[in-house]
């Protein structure tokens, strides 16, 4: 943890250096009285010395009495100290670039402090700043320490009250509401929390309520803040958050504990949202929705934000993490739940394909290049760069395999004992374990291994059938990832069914715990060889290595009854069609086009599962798949040959998508249910194939017919991806220009779908438009980040979107830290290229790298990037 004396501005923290704070904290008050420019935060803190703290810290630079007394070592940073004071006498501190260190007594004391911050100079979006006029905080993982001098670490609990005093109509904090009167307002949060969970709010907003009635029979009121235009946007949201907050009290019995519950929108935010205990504060795109403005894929998303960040409240609010090596800890879990809440208010199926294709586009690009790294970090630089797709994604598989190995009983059983046993506790990795462990009678030291081994897994498959026995021979091999050339075999359970060749299944699903470098499973009696469907449900994060023919992949696409490897199947064909089309300029197997064509015809298939077949692997999937086999993707060709197979196949299946569009299309007033969002899906997928051969005939007329966006924007969207959209770009534009989250779109589209000629010229010319406010999260995401995630434009042979993504990460750098950092990402895959586009990326990264005052967080990234 950051608690030593002062440190340079690039210290490497380890994991390993942990040790608990010099103090504890029985309660914290705070009084913040609001001002623009110059607000003061005074702090009175009642601290305890901790008999589990190391020695004293470092005291150098106290004057030598000082020296043989205790000391207390607080965060601060960007804060002017207007007075301290320790049990009602004046005190005068050591100020470090870092916060602050003061001689203290040997018993407990009252530290109080006074400082005062600048809230409109804050671009980072860390600590408390503005947001169009509005008072806002961000704590996590350290912005707290922005705020006033405070041991800002998550080991340290305790109970907070607040009193906000500033002329504006609502003033929020966490906890439950006490007094509140003219130009003032307290809070009180009885439950004991960390700094980073801290959260303020002040501004003119209006208030959309409900109110939701706990198992126990206490009425919570709920509160979701916005701007007063945007009041009629939250009802789907309060929907959700009561939905989620029965499925919590159904599911793992975790009932509310405050007696309100609000969420505010924010428009300037880093994040998607934060859990703040009683006060969760949202990107506005996570919250806001209406038919009219936002998409099927909004309403879910939406969805799945409000829910993870409500199960925080048990999973990272009352039990938290004991430091920022745990991160996992607290959001694994908490987005295995979300998860979990998706698929059963939605397709279980679905949402587990989804899962997976966010996990293998985010994570396994992580785990396969420089910014590899274990689920539980060993040391970081700057905490704010492990808010990544293997903490999260990567961290919520391994709750599933947790949940496979012991079975649904066993695991709701261990939840249990860790809400019991570690309520108001900051925990690690092995009190999780732990408790599964106890309460399963387990022993899981091996399974232990996923949380500190970086890398995905590779398990080769093998096949072997002789006198009625069907072998499996299944072998693991995880790749060398930076620091750590050497790996040791994990336990990774591997979910199995036989079908017979009639498509019946002779042995169920079975999951095989594959433990050692190689192992072999027999399955006996079988009258006749079966077709293996394995790693169903996609039971483990890992990569399968399997000789198969195409006349198997084929039988399962038709005839799997694992919906996930059914899909699973289907999709190794296309991509093993791009392959060879790309190397071998081969046409795709017109078994494949006749086998998907009945399948998206099979009316008893959700409309959603069949939707997701029709999609194509992703361009950077089929380059990461060519770099596997040892071909140098080229970005442009990929493009060009993902173009022509999509071309072939709404050609191949032309007929059967006419009729399956106009049998998908939803009738009557717009509802966000899964089962009518569905249909749109594979009317969106449909659409976009029939443009192709159509010349948007039929997208122009859903354009102009749509009285929803998800239908308007799908229909665009198919526009623009053949070039011919120019003028409902503009219609669009002239339609919702005042609406920021539909503006956020129309920027993010038109540089998403750019051919790869123009995408870069599309994007600069984008950057130049008057509605681009590049100091905006939300509108450089959309455009910067829409263009970077365009692989064929962004690595066009010139150079230009290099030097265009590194000009703005260079020019937002000094504003806003946290956003250049992950946007750095865009070039993390430099080194699978050739070696032109390798040189040009390189010189981009170290212009970067030389910036004038570059932050820590960029720095430590671009630098990872590079090594």
């Amino acid at each position: 943890m950051r608690d030593a004396s002062p440190q340079s501005a690039a210290e490497t923290v380890y994991l390993k250096d942990y040790a608990p704070f010099s103090h504890l904290v029985d309660k914290v008050e705070l009084v913040f009285r609001l001002h623009p420019t110059a607000t003061r935060v005074v702090s009175r803190i009642s601290f305890r010395p901790n008999p589990a703290a190391p020695a004293k810290p470092d005291t150098e630079g106290l004057p030598q009495p000082d020296r043989e007394k205790p000391q207390l070592v607080l965060h601060g940073e960007k804060l002017k100290l207007i007075g301290a004071r320790i049990d009602g006498k004046a005190a005068s501190p050591r100020l470090t670039k870092t916060g602050l260190v003061c001689a203290v007594p040997d018993k407990p004391f009252v530290w109080e402090a006074e400082v005062e911050i600048n809230p409109s100079e804050n671009t980072a979006l860390e600590g408390l700043y503005m947001s169009n006029g509005m008072y806002c905080t961000q704590c996590e993982a350290e912005g707290f320490r922005k705020i006033t001098y405070y041991p800002d670490r998550p080991d340290v609990m305790a109970p907070f009250s607040v009193r906000i005093e500033g002329d504006l109509p609502v003033l929020l904090s966490n906890g439950n509401p006490g007094k509140k009167g003219e130009g003032f307002a307290e809070w009180h949060d009885p439950w004991k929390k960390p700094a980073y969970l801290f959260a303020l709010v002040a501004g003119d907003l209006a208030c959309h309520r409900d109110s939701f009635a706990t198992a126990s029979g206490r009425k919570v009121g709920l509160g979701i803040w916005v701007r007063e235009a945007d009041i009629g946007k939250c009802a789907f949201a309060m929907d959700a958050l009561k939905r989620s907050m029965a499925w919590d009290e159904k599911v793992y019995g975790r009932e509310y504990d405050l007696d309100v519950f609000n969420i505010v929108a924010v428009d300037d935010f880093n994040m998607g949202a934060m859990e703040n205990k009683g006060l969760n504060i949202f990107n506005s795109s996570a919250v806001l929705a209406s038919p009219e403005t936002a998409t099927d894929a909004n309403y879910e998303r939406i969805e799945s934000i409000i829910a993870h960040e409500y199960f925080h409240n048990w999973t990272g609010n009352r039990i938290t993490c004991r430091d920022w090596f745990q991160l996992c800890l607290k959001e694994g879990l908490t987005v295995y739940r979300d998860q979990q809440f998706s698929a059963d208010e939605r397709s279980a199926p679905v949402q587990r394909i989804n899962d997976v294709l966010a996990l293998r586009a985010r994570q396994f690009r992580e785990d396969n290049g420089p910014l590899a790294h274990p689920v539980r970090p060993e040391s970081f630089v700057e905490i704010n760069n492990f808010y990544t797709a293997t903490v999260y994604e990567k961290g919520a598989e391994l709750i599933g395999m947790l949940r496979r190995l012991v079975g649904a009983e066993g695991y709701a059983k261990a939840l249990d004992l860790y809400f019991k046993r570690h309520d108001g506790q900051a925990c690690t990795i092995e009190d999780w374990l732990k408790v599964f462990e106890d309460a399963c009678g387990r022993d899981l030291s091996q399974f232990k291994l996923w949380y500190s081994q970086a890398g995905t897994p590779r398990v080769k498959v093998e096949e072997s059938w002789a006198d009625g026995t069907f072998t499996l021979t299944l072998s693991q091999k995880t790749p060398t990832t930076p620091g750590q050339p050497e790996k040791r075999p994990l336990v990774i359970p591997v979910a199995v069914g036989l079908l017979a060749r009639d498509g019946s299944e002779v042995v169920p699903t079975t999951v095989l715990e594959l433990t050692e470098t190689r192992q072999s499973f027999r399955f006996k009696d079988l009258a006749e060889r079966p077709v293996a469907s394995v790693l169903r449900g996609f039971s483990a994060p890992v990569i399968l290595e399997r000789s198969h023919d195409a006349a198997d992949r084929l039988f399962l696409f038709i005839h799997d009854t694992d919906p996930f490897n059914r899909w699973e199947a289907g999709r190794a064909l296309a991509k093993d069609a791009l392959l060879s089309k790309l190397r071998y300029g081969t046409e795709p197997d017109k078994a494949y086009f006749a086998a998907l064509g009945d399948l998206i015809r099979d009316l008893e298939l959700d409309p959603a599962f069949r939707a997701l077949c029709l999609a194509l692997p992703s361009q950077d999937d089929i380059a990461q798949a060519l770099h596997d086999r040892g071909v140098v993707p080229d970005p442009v060709a990929i493009y060009r040959a993902r173009r022509e197979f999509s071309e072939a196949m709404a050609a191949a299946l032309q007929p059967r998508l006419a009729a399956l569009y106009e049998y998908a299309r939803v009738e009557g007033p717009y509802s966000p249910d899964a089962a009518s969002a569905g249909k749109r899906a594979l009317a969106a997928a449909t659409l976009s194939l029939l443009t192709l051969v159509d010349g948007g005939h039929r997208a122009r007329a859903q354009f102009d017919a749509a009285d929803n966006m998800t239908e308007q924007f799908g229909a665009l969207s198919a526009l623009v991806s053949i070039g011919s959209a120019e003028d409902e770009l503009s219609r669009f534009y002239g339609q919702w220009k005042t609406d920021r989250l539909v503006l956020d779109k129309w920027f993010g589209l038109q540089v998403g779908l750019a051919a790869p000629e123009a995408a870069a010229e599309t994007a600069k010319a984008l950057t130049q438009h008057p509605d681009f406010s590049w100091k905006t999260p939300n509108r450089f995401r959309a455009v910067i980040g829409g263009f970077a995630a365009n692989p064929a434009g962004f690595h066009d042979p010139s150079g230009a979107g290099y030097r265009l993504v590194a000009d703005w990460l260079i020019k937002l750098d000094p504003v806003n830290p946290q956003t250049t950092a992950r946007m750095s990402t865009a070039f993390e895959t430099w080194r699978r290229y050739d070696d032109d586009r390798r040189a040009l990326m390189r010189e981009e990264l170290e212009r970067i790298l030389a910036a004038k005052d570059l932050s820590r967080d960029t720095a430590e990234m671009v630098s990872r990037i590079l090594a």
